[in-house]
């Protein structure tokens, strides 16, 4: 299934997740719930071209299961909640001005707005989760976002470690991305009643799913193209941080170039950028980007084998659309 096709046949999905998010913002401000203030600063959060990748899963797995019901949108906007209150809170701590070429909310409203907003998504989707996805889908989410922070700090910890291994790498992605991706699939599989092979399957699609997209925006970093990711390109390099591509070369290129990257990385930023290109031209060369898209790929495929659990004619269509989703996020050029 070609991106473009993908995407327009999910778009009507997109739209009515946009609809039931506008919907349940501007039914608690009718109430007095949240501020014209608080209105604004989630809106211009919220809607902002997000690619809405985990309201979607939630909506796919749980159809996947035979739901056929309309609760589901309520419960899959609390993903995207959740999605969002961790961008507020990264935007802050990064200092960012920028997402997807719109000034961040911390720019444009101040540090405390975005803080507060963030705090207000992620009560608002602890609540819908709990409401409508019952204690066990609480309690995956709850852990997972624990991991979230775990997997933080682990970042921190390994800021001046420029000898990280995959191990490493992995400890960090599973806690800031891929469990929480692999819950949002298992809590669609809960919603919809799913047994607990199935539950597994969801979890390890979602997961290798989670981890593929963060092999993906690595990638994108080093090679992108600014106009369509919204982002300055080499950023990871110039930060220091040890990202996937970086990491295999730094074990495998030649002693001499594995000196230089080293060198630059405990060396100034400003020489980072500098000698960014010829950074990567070496990584490129040392096959880290190959690396980066074969072990993407292997990743993804290992996922989407296990949902060879699901059978019968009602659940072919959603598999074909979650196996092009999955070839989407290893594929995506934003």
């Amino acid at each position: 299934m070609e991106n473009v096709d993908l995407l327009g046949r999910l778009k009507p999905e997109i739209e009515k997740v946009d609809q039931v998010m506008k919907h349940d913002l501007q039914s608690l401000a009718d109430k007095g719930l949240i501020s014209s203030s608080l209105l604004e600063v989630l809106e211009h959060a919220l809607f902002n071209g997000g690619k809405r990748i985990r309201p979607l899963l939630c909506l796919l797995t749980a159809a996947l299961c035979g739901n056929t019901g309309k609760d589901i949108y309520q419960l899959a906007i609390a993903f995207e909640y959740l999605h969002v209150a961790t961008l507020l809170h990264d935007d802050v701590i990064d200092h960012a001005d920028t997402r997807r070429n719109r000034p961040t909310v911390n720019r444009l409203f101040g540090l405390t707005p975005a803080i507060l907003g963030g705090d207000f998504l992620h009560a608002r989707s602890m609540f819908l989760i709990g409401t409508l996805g019952g204690q066990r889908s609480l309690a995956l989410i709850c852990s997972a976002t624990e991991a979230m922070v775990t997997g933080e700090f682990l970042q921190l910890a390994n800021v001046q470690n420029f000898n990280q291994s995959e191990q490493d790498y992995f400890a960090v992605i599973n806690g800031k991305t891929a469990l929480f991706i692999g819950a949002v699939c298992e809590a669609g599989g809960i919603f919809a009643g799913a047994d607990d092979g199935q539950i597994e399957a969801l979890q390890t699609y979602g997961a290798n799913l989670g981890k593929a997209f963060q092999i993906q925006d690595d990638l994108l970093d080093y090679l992108g193209d600014p106009a369509k990711t919204g982002k300055t390109v080499g950023n990871d390099f110039w930060e220091g941080k040890m990202t996937l591509p970086l990491i295999y070369t730094l074990k495998t290129a030649a002693e001499t170039e594995s000196d230089f990257l080293l060198e630059l990385l405990k060396g100034e930023k400003t020489k980072r950028r500098a000698q960014f290109e010829e950074a990567r031209d070496i990584i490129n060369n040392s096959g880290g980007f190959a690396y980066g898209r074969e072990l993407a790929g292997k990743l993804v495929a290992a996922g989407i084998a296990g949902l060879d659990i699901f059978k019968g004619n009602h659940s072919e269509q959603v598999k074909l659309t979650l196996i092009g989703l999955a070839h989407y996020v290893i594929n995506r050029d934003k």
